[in-house]
C-alpha cells in the first residue's frame, strides 16, 4: 500500500522497475546509484531494496544478487508512479495511417485494429467485437435453408454482422418469412437488442398475439434468435510477438498462455470487465485470478458507436512492459475505431 513507502523507497522501487522494464535483467544496488542520481550510496539503495522485498514489491531470482518486480510492485508503479506520456504527433499520424479504414466491414475494422495495436507496440494487440446485445438494431433477415432449418441475419446500427441458424418444429415458407422479416425491421429498427428483447416478451405475454398467425410467428422466431448471446467475438493480431520476449523462454509458460488465446473465454470474461469500467484499464497476471496469464498483463480500453459502448480492444504482453507507451496507445486507438464507427453509422 502507498503508506507503506517513504519517498526514498518510492525512488528507488520506481528506478529498478523502469532499469527491468529496459534490460529484462535483475537490477542491483550498483546500478541503481549508476544509472540514476540519488546522491545515496549503494549500501544504502541497498537496505532499502531489502525493505521492498520485505513488503513483497521486489523479489531476489536465485541465480542473481539483483531485485525484479513482483505483481504488487508493478500494480503499486502503475497506480502511483507511473507518469503516461504524451503520443508525439508523429506517432498520432502513424495510428490514424494505419486506421483510415473507410468502408470497411465492422469485422475486417476490427482485425485490422489488432494488427496495429500489435505492430506499434511489438506485443499482442486483441479486440472484442460487441455482443449483439449492447449494439443498436438496424436490420434482420430470416433465409430458409431446410424444412426446419432457418438462418437469421442481423446487422447492428455500427454494420456488424452477425448469423445464426435457428431450428423451428413447423415448416414455414419462404414468402411468410419475407413478410416476418419486412415486419421486425419495421417496428424494431433503432431500438437496442435489449429493448427488442422486453417488446418480445411483452407482446408474446398479450392475448392479442394469439390472434394473428403472422405476429405470432414473427414474436417466435425472433425469440429464438435473440435466445443466446451472440458476438464478443476476440481477434488475436501477433500472437507470435511473446515468444520473443525473454519471460516466454519457458515452455511450460508459453503452452499455457497460447491455450488461453486458442480457448478465449478467459480474455473474452476479462476484456467484459474492462467493458464496464471507464479509461483504461491494466490487469496484472495472476492478480486476475487468471493463472494462465501468470507473468503477463492486459492493458485494454473500451470503444464506442454513437449510442455508447460497444466492445474492448488491447494489448498483451509481458509485465515487464513499457506502460507509459503502451497505454497512451491503446487509449488513442480506441478513441480513433470510436471515432470511425460513428462516422460509419451515420
Amino acid at each position: 500500500m502507498a503508506e507503506d513507502l517513504n519517498e526514498r523507497g518510492r525512488l528507488i522501487l520506481e528506478a529498478i522497475i523502469e532499469d527491468y522494464i529496459e534490460s529484462a535483467e535483475p537490477v542491483g544496488s550498483r546500478s541503481v546509484t549508476r544509472r540514476h542520481q540519488m546522491g545515496l550510496s549503494p549500501a544504502t539503495v541497498r537496505n532499502v531494496m531489502a525493505d521492498l522485498e520485505d513488503m513483497g514489491y521486489l523479489v531476489s531470482p536465485h541465480t542473481s544478487a539483483g531485485r525484479i518486480p513482483t505483481e504488487k510492485g508493478y500494480r503499486f508503479y502503475i497506480d502511483s508512479l507511473l507518469q503516461v506520456r504524451q503520443l508525439s504527433l508523429r506517432e498520432r499520424q502513424d495510428l490514424e495511417r494505419r486506421y483510415h479504414f473507410r468502408g470497411l466491414r465492422v469485422e475486417e475494422l476490427l482485425q485490422e485494429a489488432g494488427k496495429a495495436l500489435s505492430a506499434i507496440s511489438n506485443y499482442t494487440g486483441i479486440v472484442m467485437a460487441p455482443r449483439l446485445g449492447s449494439t443498436v438494431f438496424r436490420h434482420i433477415e430470416f433465409l430458409r435453408l431446410s424444412q426446419g432449418k432457418i438462418l437469421v441475419v442481423f446487422v447492428s446500427q455500427s454494420g456488424l454482422v452477425q448469423n445464426k441458424i435457428i431450428e423451428v418444429e413447423e415448416p414455414i415458407r419462404q414468402d411468410e418469412l419475407e413478410k416476418i422479416t419486412n415486419m421486425l425491421n419495421h417496428t424494431l429498427t433503432g431500438k437496442t437488442i435489449q429493448e427488442i428483447k422486453e417488446k418480445i416478451l411483452d407482446e408474446m405475454s398479450r392475448e392479442k398475439a394469439l390472434y394473428n398467425q403472422l405476429l405470432q410467428r414473427a414474436l417466435l422466431l425472433s425469440g429464438e434468435a435473440l435466445k443466446d448471446e451472440l458476438g464478443g467475438q476476440v481477434f488475436i493480431e501477433g500472437a507470435s510477438n511473446i515468444m520473443e520476449q525473454p519471460e516466454f523462454s519457458d515452455l511450460e509458460r508459453m503452452k499455457r498462455l497460447f491455450r488461453t488465446f486458442e480457448q478465449k473465454s478467459m480474455l473474452v470474461d476479462l476484456l467484459d470487465k474492462s467493458q464496464k469500467a471507464q479509461g483504461v484499464q491494466i490487469f496484472i497476471g495472476s492478480a486476475t485470478e487468471y493463472s494462465e496469464i501468470e507473468g503477463c498483463s492486459l492493458v485494454t480500453s473500451s470503444y464506442s458507436d454513437r449510442q455508447g459502448t460497444i466492445g474492448t480492444l488491447g494489448v498483451i504482453g509481458p509485465s515487464r512492459m513499457p506502460y507509459s507507451m503502451v497505454i497512451p496507445i491503446v487509449d488513442y486507438t480506441a478513441k480513433l475505431v470510436s471515432q470511425i464507427l460513428a462516422i460509419e453509422s451515420e
